[in-house]
Formats: C-alpha cells, structure tokens, sequence
C-alpha cells in the first residue's frame, strides 16, 4: 500500500509562479472586459471559440509540446499553473481542452509525424477541437466489451456503432475513437481493439445532443452509419488501442479539473460567510480548504511524474476519485451553510454557482471512468502489491 501511494512532493519552480502572475492578470483583464462569467465545470460546458484562441495566441495551449509540431515545450509543471488557474477563474476552456489535455499527448506517444504535423499546431492555435471517444450505450463500464466496429476496405476502414457521453462532439472537429478491429477473443478480451481518428463532419456521422438537467448540452451520443475512414486514420499500431487508451487515461484523470470544476462555488461560499463567527461554520469551511489543498499536492505530484516520463495510471484513479467526491462536497456544503434559493438565473452569484454545482454533480462521477472502476483498480494494483 506504501508504494502505491507514494507520490513526489513538487515545489512548483520560480518560472511557474512567474507565469501565474501573468495568467491571472490576463482572466482579470477579460473579465473587466465582460469577455466571460465564472461558472462551474467551465472546462466541460465553457464554450467560447474566441477564448480558445486567445489562448492559443498567447501559447497556453500545447505547452509542453516539441516547437516543431506548434508547441512551446514548457514543463507540465507549468502547464499545471496555466489550467489551474484557468479552471479557478471558471474561463470558458471547454472547445480546446480535451484536445490539448490528451489528443495532442497521444499522438505524441503514438501518432505519426504526418498526424504530428497536421493536428498538433492546429490545436495549439485553439482552433482545432476533439472528443474521446471511448464509452458505448450497451457497454456499460465494461469498455472492453464495447461493439462499434472498424472493418477494413480498400483504402482504409469501414465504422459502424456508436459512442456514449461524448462530451463537446457537438463543438468539435474530430473524435479519437476506439473501436473493435478484431472479433472478440475471449480469453484476451482488451485484444483486438485500435484507434481512428475520426472526422465528425464525415457523411455516415451523427452527433446526438443529450440534455442535462439545467437544459444545457455537453454530452452526446455519437453514432456511425458504414462511415468510411483512409488508412492513415490509424492511431499508433493496429490491436494496440486498449493500450494506448489507458496511458491516455492518465491525463484525464489526474489534472487539477478534477478537483476544480465546483470551486468558483468555494469562492462565492467564502465571500457569504466571511466574517461569520459560527465555529461549525468555520470547521466545515477548513475542512474544505484542506482537502482541496492535499488534492492539489497529489495532482501536482501526478505532473512531476509525468514530467520524467512516468504514466501514474493508478494515483492518477486515486485523484479522479476523490477529486469528483470534493466537487460535489462543495456543492452540498454550501447548500447546508448558505440558506438560499439556487437558481441559474438568480440575480445572486452565489445562487448561480450553486444551481450549476448541483445540477452538474452527477456527472462528475461518470466522466473520466466511474468511481467503481477506479476503485477497481486501485484495487488490482493493492492486491498486485
């Protein structure tokens, strides 16, 4: 269990303090501006293809990425800074975000330079976005037992079937999907499957919008009719796509969005009870403070690892699942502290980020592999130990 948890202890280099000085003065600015409203889980329902850009202009978007493909090749420490301070401020990331957090890694690890040249500068810009596409309707949290299927042709791959929960298809350009390249092999059922990237303006593509309960649409269900693909759609190496699929994972789970999509709500709590000598009041309030102050050590600690090369797929569960926990206890602390009326349209700020804190809180367990299978394995990797 002790070596499972262990986790680097990272003091963030001067650089990258430097650099949150100029990334706060920037959300400052454009907020001034009227350029954007915090909200909640802004890196998911956030959209603003403008934002995206600015971003892009000023190089906070494939930081870490070799020049050549458009990067900056920045540390992931000081990525870190730029997205924490992002999804803290509530700014509207969501067009980019899944692109550079982990479509840009990925065809750095496995891509061909040919992908590399097309996609990646593309994406630093901000003005190219992708979806996973991962979940399937009848697969449940199996992934492995997913059916949409890739066959081939002449020329490259016929898809058909359909992927569940994909958030921002609706926005984006193309989706990395991972399908079934061979039949089913029982005795090694994560055999067998690749990556496409897959164009979601191609014909046979339909992106189908799923409401969430405030009206708002994030997720989807994108499905594919005999939807043809060329050769050169192949991510990395055909069978390999289980893989390739769970180093990508890592990225999406360990990042400070994991602990942060509820906390312009903190921020409005804390301006309500300021001041407030309730000693339970001031209890709940710490305790808040200090997990979400050891979340943040071990996301950082996630990025130093991923800064030599290291793919922490287990601690990486770990801050996914305790993070989704945090964001929905800021929700319900609030909700207990603050007598109020929540309302996306309330004149009252606090009100608005609560309503959204709530309203989005059951997904925050779904997306990025549900707290099951995280736990799961977490698991493996205890009784492996």
């Amino acid at each position: 269990m002790v070596k499972i948890l262990q986790l680097p202890v990272i003091k963030l280099p001067q650089e990258a303090e430097q650099l949150r000085s100029e990334v706060r003065q920037f959300l400052e600015d454009e907020q001034l501006k009227g350029t954007f409203e915090p909200h909640c889980d802004s890196w998911l329902s956030g959209f603003s293809a403008e934002f995206s850009r600015k971003l892009g202009e000023k190089g906070w978007i494939g930081m870490t990425w070799p020049k050549e493909y458009g990067g900056h090749e920045k540390s992931p420490l000081e990525r870190f800074v730029v997205t924490e301070e992002l999804l803290a401020a509530g700014a509207p990331v969501a067009g980019h975000w899944i692109a550079d957090r982990q479509s840009g890694a990925l065809f750095l690890r496995y891509g061909t330079d040919e992908q590399r040249r097309y996609y990646l500068p593309k994406i630093a810009k901000g003005e190219c976005y992708f979806a996973i596409g991962l979940s399937e309707p009848n697969a449940g949290s199996d992934l492995a037992s997913l059916s949409t299927a890739a066959k081939k042709t002449d020329g490259g791959w016929i898809l058909n079937g359909s992927k569940l929960w994909t958030s921002g298809a609706h926005h984006s350009h193309y989706t990395i999907a991972l399908c079934r390249t061979s039949p089913l092999n029982t005795d090694n059922r994560h055999a067998g499957l690749s990556q496409f990237v897959v164009d979601l303006s191609l014909p046979g593509v339909t992106v189908r919008l799923i409401r969430l309960m405030t009206g708002e649409h994030h997720f989807n269900e994108v499905v594919f009719e005999d939807v043809f693909i060329p050769e050169d759609t192949l991510v990395g190496v055909e069978g390999e796509g289980w893989k390739q699929s769970m180093a990508e994972l890592a990225y999406e789970r360990s990042g400070p969005e994991r602990f942060l999509s509820t906390f312009p709500l903190l921020v409005e709590l804390l301006k309500m009870v300021e001041g407030n000598s309730n000693t339970q009041v001031n209890i709940a309030i710490g305790k808040l403070i200090a997990q979400l102050w050891t979340l943040r050590k071990m996301s950082i600690g996630v990025a130093g690892m991923l800064e030599k090369g290291i793919t922490p797929s287990v601690m990486a569960s770990l801050v996914k699942d305790l993070g989704t926990q945090f964001e929905k206890q800021i929700a319900e602390t609030a909700r207990l502290l603050v007598s109020s009326t929540s309302s996306v349209s309330s004149s009252i700020a606090f009100e608005r980020r609560l309503a959204e804190a709530l309203l989005h809180s059951p997904g925050f367990t779904l997306r990025g592999g549900t707290t099951e299978i995280l736990r799961g394995i977490v698991a493996k990797e205890v009784i492996k130990n």
